[in-house]
């Protein structure tokens, strides 16, 4: 079977069983020690398709049950091919896959009003309970930021809050555009902890009602609105603007209108805040299967395709953070969570759908492990004198409200 000789020569670290369609057992192994799995294949077509194109087949044969793991965990079998290179069929045919990925990119990023809509309402209009079980109290689906060793996925994310407020420079009473707001956390964060007056926007009909709730239940509706609208669509003009985690869906065909649309919303003294997903690596493409099933439309860059597009913007970039491994602890945590609650996740859906995202959290765990992928949070501004010389008051103005935070716990 040409599948067990190509695994033959891949694995060097770790071992990996496979028991092909037909019963019979193979056994790949290097002298280095790794990670450990046995996988068993139920359909003949995957002796083919595990060839082709590995990055799409193998989590969608995982998903369906057509590939189901006898020894060891799904993070373990993942990690095995990581370390082993990811790629079944040597670096030529990898070559291959990643060229023919970078042809279509455009094409898969083209993301207008009503197709970002319909892109939103896939991943985001899913059941309420759903992301109530996984995610912290908050809600933040983003990446937190792990201060002490000992944070918990709550501490982390108000963590994350801190950090972000602490860049924006907010006074009281500023009018602030959060663009891809959520269910709202941060929003109520910003106009709690830095009495802002806050507008934030979101394209899905289920985070903007438990957004809206939660402003009214806090008696911030007057201060928080929100509106289920693209940001392409917005008008007026804002002292800050901030955006996290929602850059990953505009898709490299919209870049300059995304950063022409921020030069247009901020004031002449406008700070913003962009917190994104990228890569260490240079452009690429999205994974074929988090693409179908997970995220379709979405994509995280390398900062190489962003600093072009903002300095054509005339935006200064006035400072760059990148964070590094804190992705992967949140990851981690979501999927703990996850777990701790398939059952209940199992009745909201199906067991298919649990496989689904358990290889969608442990997957993108070892995207920032393995395979070079990290967080930046861009501070930009019109003038070049908006914001202080050193980055002392971000450190000063965060280190003053978790202490505050502190006493008041």
């Amino acid at each position: 079977m040409l599948l067990a000789r190509l695994l033959d020569k891949m694995i060097r670290t770790g071992r990996l069983d496979l028991i092909d369609a037909g019963g019979t057992r193979h056994r790949f192994g290097g002298t280095a020690p790794g990670p450990a799995a046995t996988i068993r294949l139920h359909d003949r077509r995957l002796h083919w398709q595990l060839l082709v194109r590995p990055k799409l087949y193998l989590p969608e044969a995982y998903m369906d049950g057509r590939l189901t793991l006898e020894e060891g965990s799904l993070y373990d079998l993942l990690d095995l091919f990581a370390l082993n290179g990811g790629e079944i069929g040597g670096k030529r045919l990898a070559r291959l896959r990643t060229a023919a990925a970078l042809a279509a990119r455009r094409f898969h990023q083209y993301n207008p009003v009503k197709r970002s809509r319909r892109n939103a309402a896939h991943h985001y209009d899913l059941s309420d309970q759903l992301y109530e079980l996984f995610l912290d109290r908050d809600r933040q689906y983003s990446c937190a930021y792990f201060i002490d060793p000992d944070d918990d996925i709550d501490t982390a994310q108000l963590n994350k809050k801190r950090h972000i407020a602490a860049k924006l420079l907010l006074r009281p009473g500023q009018k602030v555009l959060d663009i891809g707001c959520g269910w709202g956390g941060l929003a109520l964060y910003l106009a709690t902890e830095c009495g802002a007056d806050v507008t934030g926007l979101t394209l899905s009909s289920e985070q903007l009602k438990v957004a809206q709730r939660r402003a009214a239940a806090a008696g911030l509706a007057d201060r928080v609105r929100f509106h289920l609208r693209d940001y392409r669509e917005e008008r007026g003009s804002y002292d800050r603007i901030v955006s996290v985690g929602m850059f990953e869906h505009v898709g490299v065909n919209q870049y300059p209108t995304f950063f022409a649309k921020m030069h247009e919303l901020l004031k002449p003294d406008g700070v913003a805040l962009l917190h994104a997903i990228g890569r260490m690596d240079g452009p690429a493409s999205t994974n074929p299967w988090l693409r179908k099933y997970i995220f379709p439309g979405g994509y995280s860059p390398a900062l190489s395709e962003v600093f072009p597009v903002v300095e054509k913007t005339g935006l200064w970039v006035t400072d760059l953070e990148i964070l590094r491994l804190h992705y992967a602890r949140t990851l981690r945590a979501w999927q703990s969570r996850f777990e701790q609650h398939r059952d209940r996740i199992r009745a909201l859906y199906d067991e298919r759908f649990c496989r689904m995202w358990e290889m969608y959290l442990v997957g993108s765990q070892l995207a920032f492990r393995r395979h070079g992928h990290l967080v930046w949070q861009m501070q930009l501004a019109k003038a070049v004198d908006t914001v202080p010389l050193t980055r002392d008051y971000m450190i000063d103005w965060e280190r003053a409200h978790r202490k505050a935070a502190d006493q008041a716990a």
